[in-house]
């Protein structure tokens, strides 16, 4: 096989394992949420309580829990669209970069969202992963990658903007500005080094 062919079949086999994992993902938080309506919402306690010493456990598992069939509707298709697009980089990466967004994310909801407030749910996600596309090509220094940022940008810019104003009282501005800054830190962390391979080979 020649080295065309055979970077095309690992482009594939990349393409592959990104689509299988984000679906599967997704179907998850669908799963979780039709075992939190059938138990009389018990999943809702995962949700993260601002500073609560126990509700630190939460801070990973929130993530994954929602507030009604709604809620996970509307982070369903972000969370795949930029998924899949992060998981292309190798689903080791991705998923080092996907658990220190959550962990990151939730830790800053669990200091600053108000009092007596539960927040809950995989936008955190979806904020950190569009911060974590929009910086990567610039840190990797790949012109497809800062051309893909660019895209996403264009794409989910407004909503992103709109997503971390204050003024939005039904939402947890807070989970989505920490995630959005999350997702930029992860691109440094987790930045490709020159001459040296990334830890996405999958």
């Amino acid at each position: 096989m020649t080295g065309t062919g055979v970077t095309e079949r690992r482009t594939s086999d990349r393409a592959s394992a990104a689509a299988k994992l984000m679906a599967g993902w997704v179907a998850l938080l669908w799963a979780l949420e039709a075992v939190d309506v059938l138990t009389g919402h018990a999943l809702d306690s995962f949700g993260i309580v601002p500073r609560e010493p126990g509700e630190l456990a939460d801070v990973v598992p929130a993530a994954f829990i929602h507030f009604g069939f709604g809620h996970v509707a509307a982070n369903s298709v972000p969370l795949l669209a930029l998924g899949f697009l992060a998981a292309l980089g190798g689903i080791r990466r991705f998923l080092a970069v996907s658990l220190l967004i959550v962990f990151v994310d939730g830790l800053g909801v669990w200091l600053v969202s108000p009092s007596h407030t539960n927040t809950a749910g995989a936008s955190g996600l979806i904020f950190g992963l569009f911060g974590y596309l929009v910086a990567r090509g610039f840190v990797d220094r790949k012109l497809l990658d800062v051309g893909v940022g660019l895209i996403i940008g264009a794409v989910y810019g407004g909503t992103i903007l709109f997503g971390i104003s204050p003024a939005r009282a039904d939402v947890s501005w807070q989970g989505h500005l920490f995630g959005l800054i999350a997702g930029v830190a992860a691109a440094f962390v987790f930045r490709r080094r020159a001459g040296k391979p990334g830890i996405a080979a999958a």
